[in-house]
């Protein structure tokens, strides 16, 4: 029982949250499909157009509903999603909040993250 109480269990969070989202992008991959594969004539077709990056931006913004959904922290998929040029209104409207509420919710730690000389200034 002592062991139960006391043990660190920061490693063993830590892999679970690995899992849970390595898990949420393979639920995305299954609701939105894989993307083509390399090489592949869709591939090619899809050079030189917006549909990769659109691709790439619906994926992300599924990861995060289904993250929230499962209680996941969502900072690591907010960071990719803004790193990506994802914009706070469809942020909000995957988490399903106004722009104004995702911007004040999280906003300042994505920042500290993207901008870490910014808060320095």
């Amino acid at each position: 029982m002592d062991l139960a109480l006391t043990v660190d269990v920061t490693a063993a969070a830590a892999a679970v949250q690995v899992v849970a989202v390595t898990e949420a992008g393979r639920q995305a991959d299954a609701i939105l499909g894989e993307p083509p594969l390399p090489g592949s004539l869709e591939w090619h077709a899809e050079e030189g157009t917006d549909v990769p990056v659109q691709r790439q931006r619906a994926w992300e913004l599924l990861q995060l509903r289904i993250g929230l959904g499962a209680g996941l922290d969502p900072l690591p998929t907010l960071v990719g999603l803004r790193r990506h040029g994802a914009t706070w209104e469809q942020i909000a409207q995957a988490a399903g909040i106004t722009r104004q509420s995702a911007h004040e919710r999280w906003a300042a730690k994505v920042t500290v993250i993207l901008e870490p000389d910014a808060e320095a200034s």
